[in-house]
């Protein structure tokens, strides 16, 4: 308590200047409540416009002396003194500078590379269990004789499927160049260079994530379907520079567009976006 009296300031005059403000903003809602109503409850138009006149001007000298009234207080409070102690207020200078400091920005890094880590993880996973890899845990070390091992299996399509199912894909997409070509013989092989890098970080990126693509579309038993759905999500970066981010709304983020592309909706997403 004896810090707080000593810093100069008179009290008593602070708490009636509180209530001078109090005073003076009811005196300046009078006065707004005046124009707002006009000029009522008279018959003739002279008489009137006098009530309001006078009305007003009441309010007014109310408005005034409320004004010197709080002047005259503010005079009495006093000055605070400048030497009063700031105890643990004054340690605030000493805190780091949110900027300067890249804590911040080292988890949201570690944050996202953790996220992209575990997504890519989770694709991996789920293509080792279609392709039955695992050996049960209760038939190893069990015989000493070892199983024989699968030989690979692979799909066997006729030509003409082969040929029928690339005529299709190539009528659905006429903007796009596909060639089937066939060196050894009988054996199909449709080109997609995607693994050429590029000397532009945009394209760097849309390699990326058609590496991720050629992941999320498998399905032995169809794959038709799978060409199919992967030639119809790589047909969406047609838009690349034109289409904006469903999220944000922008169409440049770090000086680049949206590359990624939904598997499901095909919208287009900042990498920062998509999280």
């Amino acid at each position: 308590m004896a810090d707080v009296l000593s810093v100069g300031v008179n009290l008593e005059a602070f708490s009636q200047a509180i209530s001078a403000i109090q005073a003076l903003r009811s005196s300046v809602s009078r006065v707004f409540d005046c124009l707002k109503d006009g000029m009522r409850n008279k018959e003739t138009l002279e008489g009137r416009e006098k009530a309001f006149i006078a009305h007003f001007q009441d309010n007014l000298h109310s408005v005034n002396r409320d004004l010197n009234e709080l002047e005259r207080l503010s005079n009495l409070v006093g000055k605070p003194s400048e030497n009063h102690p700031l105890h643990n207020s004054g340690l605030l200078s000493l805190d780091p500078v949110q900027d300067k400091t890249p804590l911040y920005s080292q988890l949201l890094q570690a944050y996202k590379w953790s996220n992209k880590l575990q997504y890519h993880a989770g694709l991996a996973s789920g293509l080792l269990n279609q392709q039955s890899l695992k050996r049960s845990a209760n038939q190893m070390g069990v015989s000493a004789k070892r199983r024989p091992k699968a030989q690979p299996t692979t799909l066997v399509l006729p030509p003409q499927y082969v040929d029928d199912v690339i005529n299709r894909i190539d009528r659905m997409f006429p903007e796009m160049s596909i060639h089937l070509s066939r060196p050894n013989g009988t054996s199909a092989m449709l080109l997609l260079d995607i693994w050429s890098k590029s000397n532009y970080q945009v394209f760097q990126k849309v390699t990326d994530h058609a590496t991720t693509a050629l992941l999320h579309y498998q399905l032995p038993q169809m794959p038709d379907v799978v060409v199919r759905s992967f030639m119809t999500w790589l047909r969406s970066y047609i838009k690349l520079f034109q289409a904006p981010c469903q999220r944000c709304g922008k169409f440049l983020q770090d000086g680049l567009p949206p590359t990624w592309r939904d598997f499901r909706t095909l919208e287009a997403f900042h990498d920062t976006c998509r999280q």
